[in-house]
């Protein structure tokens, strides 16, 4: 018997590894002699550059960066096992944690830690950057990350322009001939489900501006500027990003990644399954075992649990997936013909929050030796 466990992290209680290791250590106790394939999974959020480390047995580096708001601090990214490879969370150095109530304000936070972060994997041998740009704090189109990379940003008199999303206000010119070289050897790929357009109705700064601190008349200036961003950046490169799905993302970070590096968009889900070579692995499984916190209807949009069962599907039609999570949701019928099999929660009874994060790995390896019991 082959059984593939492919869990994305339990936030709050256990890494995808971590998550992994407990239905393994429950299933054994039923099937000691199964074939396992065991593949830390993520979906491009929050854990990817773990679960992408743990699963090539890559490594970390950490390097000092600016955060949003212009302050020094420590940050860490991940090296594939390749080391070509580097997967970097854009919050680890530009993300809303950074801010509070009193600071956050996108008129002045930037992405140039951002861009630190990528020229630094790009000094350290990486020819291809995961780009994961959830949680943002920032809504500047990405302006700070480039500049980082090397591209000037000047006024109407030639100075450069303040970063933050009240700068562009400013922009007369783009500059690209100061860019390192190797960002035209490096190539990009952004991690992210986000289909917004850069602005408008529903893009960065009407979407998701006010999680960040916008006001409603910040978010007009916002828009606004964004939208000369884009139209500066068509007059000068001849990519027109205004209305670009998922250019939107982070604030923009989409359409400044578009914009200056050789970038391309995918689901997050997706590029998880091709670096840890999921549907290789499948091959010729009986049972898959997934899972995350939560489980309900929303999982079917690009979230871990559903990419790892059409991966398992597509690899071996046959096998059955199992999916466990902390919280079983509401409308999980949805999914059961999209290629998860069966859902299970994992916790024993009615638990408080805490208790529910501290008691993770036992409930979960509980949890998949009774699913193995009743499969035997």
């Amino acid at each position: 018997m082959k059984i593939v466990i492919a869990p994305d992290s339990f936030k709050g209680s256990l890494t995808a590894k971590q998550a992994a290791e407990a239905i393994h250590t429950g299933l054994k106790r039923v099937f000691p002699d199964a074939d396992y394939e065991i593949v830390p999974m993520a979906d491009g959020g929050e854990g990817t550059v773990q679960s992408l480390v743990d699963a090539t047995q890559g490594s970390f580096r950490r390097t000092t960066v600016l955060n949003p708001l212009g302050e020094t601090v420590s940050a860490e990214y991940g090296l594939l096992g390749d080391q070509q490879t580097a997967v970097i969370e854009m919050a680890a150095a530009s993300g809303i944690q950074f801010v509070n109530d009193e600071t956050k304000n996108p008129l002045v936070t930037t992405t140039y830690g951002t861009g630190q972060l990528m020229l630094d994997a790009m000094h350290h041998g990486a020819r291809e950057i995961i780009i994961g740009i959830g949680g943002s704090a920032t809504t500047d189109g990405g302006q700070g990350m480039a500049e980082a990379l090397g591209v000037k940003f000047r006024d109407a008199a030639g100075n450069p322009i303040s970063r933050g999303g009240g700068g562009l206000a400013d922009l007369a010119t783009i500059d690209v001939s100061g860019v390192d070289p190797l960002v035209a050897q490096t190539k990009v790929r952004i991690a992210s489900d986000v289909t917004n357009p850069l602005v408008g109705a529903t893009g960065s700064a009407a979407v998701f501006g006010p999680q960040k601190g916008a006001t409603p008349e910040m978010v007009k200036v916002l828009n606004a500027n964004l939208t000369h961003y884009a139209a500066v950046i068509k007059a000068t490169l001849g990519k027109d990003l205004a209305d670009f799905p998922g250019a939107g993302a982070a604030g923009g970070l989409g359409a400044g990644l578009l914009a200056f590096t050789d970038a391309n968009m995918e689901k997050g889900v997706e590029i998880v399954v091709h670096e840890t070579h999921l549907k290789e692995r499948a091959a010729n499984a009986d049972y898959a075992f997934t899972g995350e916190g939560a489980i309900d209807f929303q999982t079917q949009y690009g979230k871990t649990p559903m990419g790892t069962a059409q991966a398992v599907k597509a690899a071996s039609p046959n096998a059955k997936v199992i999916g466990v999570a902390g919280n079983v949701g509401a409308g999980i019928d949805q999914l059961y013909d999209l290629g998860i099999d069966a859902i299970f929660g994992i916790l024993p009874g009615i638990v408080d929050l805490p208790t529910a994060i501290a008691t993770g790995q036992e409930n979960l390896a509980r949890t998949a030796e009774n699913i193995a019991r009743v499969i035997k």
